[in-house]
């Protein structure tokens, strides 16, 4: 049978330094630093003896990601060669092996190729460089199992049905015959339905129909199947897992509709960047990412920008419930015909790798913000149609009037904000529908990206722009929920990122995210959390740091509170408390519009006027007649201690960790002004990402943790002031 064994251990990186999978080329600082440092190429080199149990099979390593322009030797021998840095490609080592010790070499180059997306221009985000993702050694029978695409027409029909579309692989072209049998199972693991096929060429098709008693893939409730498809020949057995959902998605004209119920898309778009490690973080990082868009921001969809992300990354978003918009890799440059002749190779790299995943409702094959181009942009979509019917396509673009080939008409709608560069038009958070699209027929429409770099805010900045970085994103939330002409909106964007000097603020960043590189949250991001069902969990987050003079004229009126709640009450010093109820004028559409204490709840010379003495203050929040939340404000915040937090207290043996270190007042409040270094060691079968000694960014800080082996890792952070704390996570 099959084995696929992880190949991420015992690699050497330029000749001479040990190296664990996934790997960056060049660990780059937090910010500052000069992109060209990785643009050159690299080698990675691993020895590995034959294994007895080999022979007669055949032998492959598959590379998850690569960046860029990847070429494998083995033994000196040319085995493969992949241009696409997002795509996985294999290496068959079967005619090259020798019984003994085999050298495999990888070389890549960092530098932009102008000849292959999304080089050739200028690019707002970072390639970096690197054997980034995971590497797998594969041993299967010598004919056996290429693809398996699942499909499942009619997914609504009370009688369900699976069809299974197996490729067959034949190195050797042998030709021999055999039998295909399929076998569908439920999470638990509970055989739902078998059947079996006559193999006598490249390709076979599985049959299940009747199903009973499925259950759909729905956003609360997303229910998963497996298709384990065994090939049996005279050259031996081979299977092969795939993961898949029960689930009708569609872009109407009138909204998207998942399983038959209208739904309005709510999300932001991420790039998989990470400080220090570029793209080389694995699995808990990757899977941590979807659970930050979903459970924590509340999010129901995401959008892959502008590249196909790890395979961690969508396999957790099938299991939480989050939709994926997927697209190709690029940005706004279309490069020649042999560059768009790649393009088209990543459309079909990208759709055959993920044509399982449930998560995924939409296909993206049109380079971001790029200009029409008919014939280039008429064959994506013909691939993609041609590979994958059962989903639509989708194009993103930055201006009117362009040509619709896809299904799906997707629009990077910058509005807001742009009258601040001279527009004569009023402030508007989204255009309609009809003039952006220039057709006079409605059609499927999607707001792909808006605010971002129309309103830059860093975690640190004045409290008073981040009130109107906090506005600026309900204010397209609440357009979007009263628009019925637009399906929904994705904003730009999910966290900071590094980028290269032509964009960002001078360092290196683009400070466009609801969070920080660190994943840690900015105001912004609890204007997406707040929307959420109450019943799922609460919300109430001031947007405040209690200061009589952070803001412009001082004071903190007007009081903004992001939350879910029914009500909001204030309590400050002896004064009488103040309740509220959500402000349903200024966002008559958002489920759950922030309540806003103002001029109009208070008397003159109340709360913030300059000389006067401060005071604490005590928010509560109140759903369903109950105290449900409260959050104590300082007038005097001093710091006071240090909490030092990981994501998890075990991880996989090489796997990467994030743990984020705050500074707190009394009150257990990060303090937003605190900026003192911390020394941060890391002990026992792991290394840290990023440097020893590092400042407070607006009271925190963050760094990931690899794990070397398995053992307890203790983590010390120091502080001059605030003392050393530890905690210990394991890896197993």
């Amino acid at each position: 049978m099959r084995s696929t064994l992880p190949f991420n251990h015992g690699w050497s990186f330029e000749g001479r330094e040990p190296v664990t999978l996934p790997h960056t080329a060049v660990e780059l600082p937090f910010s500052h630093f000069d992109e060209a440092v990785y643009q050159r190429p690299f080698t990675y080199t691993k020895h590995f003896t034959f294994d007895p149990s080999w022979q007669g099979r055949e032998i492959s390593v598959v590379f998850d990601g690569v960046m860029a322009d990847a070429r494998v030797t083995l033994n000196g021998h040319p085995v493969a060669a992949h241009p696409d840095g997002y795509t996985p490609f294999e290496a068959r080592l079967t005619p090259h092996l020798l019984l003994g010790e085999n050298e495999l070499v990888v070389m890549l180059d960092g530098s932009e190729n102008p000849n292959i997306p999304p080089f050739g221009a200028l690019v707002d985000y970072l390639t970096y460089a690197g054997i980034y993702r995971d590497v797998w050694l594969r041993v299967t029978a010598p004919v056996h199992i290429a693809s398996v695409k699942v499909e499942t027409p009619d997914p609504l029909a009370t009688d369900k049905q699976v069809v299974a579309k197996v490729e067959i692989a034949d190195p050797a072209d042998r030709g021999i015959p055999g039998t295909l049998h399929g076998e569908v199972t439920d999470a638990a693991g509970q055989v739902v339905a078998t059947t079996e096929a006559r193999v006598t060429g490249p390709t076979a098709e599985l049959f299940f129909s009747g199903l009973e008693g499925i259950r759909l893939w729905e956003l609360d409730s997303p229910a998963l199947y497996t298709l384990t498809v065994t090939l049996e020949t005279a050259a031996g057995k081979d299977s092969q897992s795939s993961r898949f959902g029960f689930r009708a998605a569609r872009f109407e004209p009138d909204g998207f509709y998942l399983n038959g119920r209208k739904l309005k898309l709510i999300g932001l778009n991420r790039h998989q960047s990470f400080p220090y490690a570029g793209y080389a973080l694995g699995r808990a990082a990757q899977e941590r990412d979807a659970e930050i868009l979903k459970r924590d921001l509340g999010l129901n969809m995401v959008r892959t920008s502008h590249y196909p992300q790890s395979p961690w990354f969508l396999d957790r978003c099938d299991e939480l419930g989050l939709l994926v918009f997927e697209e190709i890799p690029g940005w706004q440059h279309i490069g020649d015909t042999d560059w768009q002749r790649e393009s088209v190779e990543n459309v079909r790299r990208m759709i055959r790798r993920d044509w399982n995943h449930p998560s995924i409702v939409i296909w993206g094959v049109r380079i971001n913000e790029s200009h029409d181009a008919h014939e280039f942009y008429a064959e994506t979509n013909r691939v993609a149609r041609e590979l994958d019917r059962t989903r639509q396509t989708g194009g993103v673009r930055c201006y009117t009037d362009s040509e619709l080939l896809e299904d799906v008409y997707a629009m990077n709608d910058f509005i807001l904000g742009s009258e601040e560069r001279g527009g004569n038009r009023p402030r508007t958070a989204l255009r309609p529908r009809a003039e952006v699209t220039g057709i006079s027929h409605p059609v499927p429409y999607l707001v792909t990206e808006y605010s971002g770099h129309m309103f830059p805010t860093k975690v640190s900045d004045q409290e008073q722009r981040q009130i109107e970085h906090v506005t600026r994103h309900l204010d397209v939330l609440d357009a979007a929920y009263g628009d019925p002409e637009v399906t929904g909106v994705l904003g730009w964007c999910a966290f900071d990122y590094n980028t290269h000097k032509d964009f960002g603020s001078g360092d290196h960043i683009c400070h466009h995210g609801v969070m920080d590189m660190f994943r840690e949250p900015k105001f912004a991001a609890f204007a997406y959390s707040s929307q959420r069902d109450p019943a799922q969990a609460i919300v109430m987050k001031p947007v405040t740091l209690w200061a009589n003079g952070e803001r412009n004229i001082g004071g903190v009126l007007p009081l903004m509170v992001l939350t879910n709640c029914d009500e909001i009450e204030l309590r400050y010093g002896d004064h009488p408390p103040k309740r509220l109820g959500p402000d349903h004028v200024r966002f008559p559409h958002l489920p759950h519009p922030p309540v806003i204490f103002d001029s109009r709840h208070f008397t003159e010379g109340e709360l913030g006027i300059w000389g006067d003495a401060w005071v604490d203050g005590v928010i509560s929040g109140y759903w369903n007649g109950e105290k449900v939340a409260e959050h104590i404000l300082l007038a005097n915040p001093v710091a006071t201690a240090l909490s030092v937090v990981p994501d998890a207290t075990q991880i996989g043996a090489s796997d990467s960790l994030r743990v984020v270190i705050t500074a707190r007042d009394q009150a257990g409040n990060p303090l937003a002004h605190f900026s003192e270094p911390v020394a941060i060691s890391v002990t026992g079968p792991a290394h840290r990402l990023g440097p020893r000694l590092v400042s407070l960014r607006a009271g925190k800080t963050g760094f990931w943790l690899t794990a070397t082996g398995a053992g307890e890792i203790i983590v010390t952070v120091e502080s001059e002031r605030l003392g050393t704390v530890s905690g210990a996570v394991r890896a197993v």
